[in-house]
């Protein structure tokens, strides 16, 4: 018994995935990464649609991942980025 509660305390455990600033690009990502069967929760310091602008960090949107969904979250944003920037060459 004692496994499966550490088992569930480690799912429950968020790591931040990394900080966009702004609630478009967050949106896009968490959406993303859904898809993908990752769940994910933005936390930011403010509602982004009272005050929509970047003063000293205000703006700032952490993503945040379940421990265990770490490395497959960074792997999934790290492609998509590459893929990316494979589009805009010309």
């Amino acid at each position: 018994m004692a496994a499966d509660s550490k088992d569930a305390e480690q799912d429950q455990e968020l790591k931040e995935l990394l900080k966009v600033y702004g609630p478009v690009e967050a949106d896009v990502i968490k959406s993303f990464l859904e898809s993908q069967g990752i769940p994910c929760i933005l936390r930011g310091r403010m509602v982004q649609s009272v005050m929509p602008y970047t003063v000293d960090g205000l703006a700032e949107i952490r993503v945040l991942v379940a421990d265990k969904d770490f490395e497959a979250a960074a792997l999934l944003l790290d492609n998509a980025k590459k893929f990316q920037e494979d589009e805009e060459e010309p």
